[in-house]
């Protein structure tokens, strides 16, 4: 009888490698939508956000490779409730283009509304075949996060960002001055990723140790780009996740940031007076509003007229900027202030009311509001009755585990708060397609491969 004694221990090889793209190359496109954000924008390009960039080439990538992979039978079957919630968006986005008062002006709206909530979400769905191919996009996200965060911390501390109260302080990464909102955005997206894995049961500790890590550091850039609406869906949103985690994690998780924030704002200064400035306009909306807040409210009432005067359909996709000013009151500012990071003095036109919900109102009427808010509803109690399901049982939900519940729930949520004090536009707007995509892998029965085995 013979003893086998264990050899060295084996590292990948590239055979191993070469296996591994194989098998997962269909991701490649998906993980270029994410992290093509990472390229500048042109100096001194304000317009540069509504054109067509690195990540949305890839994303029409995304949804090619996505249409062959179906047509070999390689990718997930859709429930009739996923096909129902994915599809019906689609109609909504037809109905509203054909019912413009210009449909020709209204196509490239159509055409950006199908991107990021039908083709992307829809592909995302269909390729992402298990838990491991959930958590590598998910990781794309927090090294986005940190590349941005890092250069936002930079402009910060060499006066190089976007103006901001006369001082090129603000962090805004290579977004530019032009998309002040970009950079806080995709920094919120690594913050939520990487508090979700820190928080999440099953994961190696040396996993959550690095994500929690990860998390902590974007909380300083996140803080640096000085936007109200992303520490609210942010504080949302965390809050959200640490609760479905369990209320001890969650408590540490608050001393922890309690913490690092008093040594960042009170011990450093980090910021400090512009940041105590900052959150004390987020109360004083309706008392002592800033231009900026008194702009937000007027198109808010502006898009709300819109939809008075059209409530089935509204104005048509792209129809707000051509009906704003014949529903505005004289409150409206010419447009906003742009400057540093590279870029001269700008006035930028405010072209959206900067709420999601109130801009598919005016431009879709109920029709396109119930199409695409219904959705995401119907995603979002479908995510947490999951998550609950899983929670009492053995950390698996079926065919997902719970980080993946944690993650999903966490960056749908964010962008369900933001949409109260954003929509879409920019280089990062592709980025929220690829979020309705994970939310409804999550959300969504499996029916496993057309054609194949179980998808996940």
């Amino acid at each position: 009888m013979t003893l086998a004694l264990p050899g060295p221990a084996r590292t990948p090889g590239p055979a191993a490698a070469t296996a591994a793209l194989r098998r997962h190359w269909p991701l490649l496109p998906l993980a270029a939508t994410v992290l093509f954000l990472l390229a500048p924008l042109p100096a001194g390009d304000a317009t540069a956000s509504g054109k067509v960039g690195p990540a949305d080439a890839a994303s029409l990538l995304l949804a090619l490779v996505c249409a062959v992979q179906a047509l070999r039978g390689r990718v997930r079957r859709l429930s009739p409730l996923g096909v129902l919630v994915l599809g019906t968006p689609g109609i909504g986005l037809a109905v509203s283009t054909m019912t413009a008062g210009d449909p020709y002006a209204a196509l490239p709206g159509f055409v950006r509304y199908l991107q990021v909530f039908v083709l992307v979400p829809a592909a995302v769905v269909l390729l992402v075949r298990g838990a491991l191919e959930f958590r590598l996009a998910a990781g794309c996200f927090v090294v986005l996060a940190l590349v941005q965060g890092a250069v936002g911390v930079v402009q910060y501390a060499t006066h190089t960002g976007a103006s901001y109260q006369g001082e090129d302080i603000r962090a805004v990464g290579t977004f530019g001055p032009g998309d002040v909102m970009g950079m806080a955005t995709v920094v919120a997206y690594g913050l939520i990723v990487a508090t979700a894995a820190a928080l999440a049961p099953g994961l190696p500790a040396k996993v959550r140790r690095a994500a929690g890590g990860c998390a902590l550091a974007l909380v300083v850039p996140l803080v640096l780009s000085f936007s109200r609406g992303a520490w609210i869906a942010t504080a949302g949103a965390a809050l959200l996740v640490m609760c479905l985690a369990g209320i001890r994690r969650a408590l540490a998780v608050l001393l922890a940031l309690t913490a690092l924030g008093v040594v960042l704002v009170g011990g450093l200064g980090l910021g400090s007076e512009m940041v105590a400035e900052r959150l004390n306009s987020i109360t004083q909306v309706s008392s002592a509003p800033d231009q900026s807040v008194t702009d937000r409210y007027t198109m808010w009432a502006a898009a709300e007229s819109m939809w008075r005067e059209r409530p089935a359909v509204g104005v048509g996709l792209k129809g707000f900027p051509a009906h704003r000013d014949g529903h505005s009151s004289l409150g409206l500012s010419s447009g906003s202030d742009t400057a540093g990071a590279g870029q001269a003095f700008m006035k930028q036109p405010l072209l959206s009311p900067h709420n999601m919900y109130l801009l598919v109102l005016g431009e879709q009427g109920l029709v396109g509001l119930l199409a695409l808010a219904g959705g995401w509803a119907a995603l979002l109690v479908a995510g947490l009755r999951r998550y609950a399901v899983a929670s009492g049982g053995s950390g698996r939900s079926g065919d997902g585990p719970r980080d993946c519940g944690l993650i999903a729930i966490g960056l749908f949520v964010w962008q369900l708060t933001d949409f109260l004090y954003a929509d879409i536009g920019g280089p990062s707007t592709v980025l929220t397609g690829v979020i309705i995509g994970l939310a409804a892998w999550w959300a969504l029965p499996s029916t496993g491969l057309a054609g194949g085995p179980a998808a996940r």
